[in-house]
């Protein structure tokens, strides 16, 4: 049994700063693609980040430069690094963690990101 847990999320000011977290609870032999996605109220869910097992990433374009997707392996966690944040970004952003087994795919509760002055 796998499980995400989710923290860092609050409410900030337009140009403020937050950092995500993602803590893997539970065993899974290799963490292949660790990401981050977001949905927004009314909108569809998107990818925000993914960070692969060798270390590759990649971001929406809404994010690049801002965002930073970082991993701890032997802490089997991930993390978002969100800069220069603004009111778009609000959304509930959740963790998503895929292995080598099609099976092996879980997704966090989500965690919520306000920004708002």
């Amino acid at each position: 049994q796998v499980q995400l847990v989710e923290s860092g999320g609050g409410l900030v000011q337009p140009g403020g700063s937050l950092r995500l977290s993602c803590a893997v609870i539970g065993s899974i032999d290799n963490l292949y693609i660790m990401a981050w996605n977001r949905q927004a109220p009314g909108k569809q869910r998107e990818l925000v980040a993914h960070i692969t097992n060798r270390g590759t990433t990649n971001y929406a374009d809404s994010v690049k430069g801002r965002f930073t997707i970082s991993k701890d392996i032997a802490k089997k966690t991930v993390y978002l690094q969100m800069n220069s944040l603004e009111p778009e970004d609000t959304a509930v952003y959740y963790c998503h963690i895929r292995g080598d087994y099609i099976w092996e795919d879980y997704w966090g509760q989500g965690t919520q990101v306000t920004v708002s002055s």
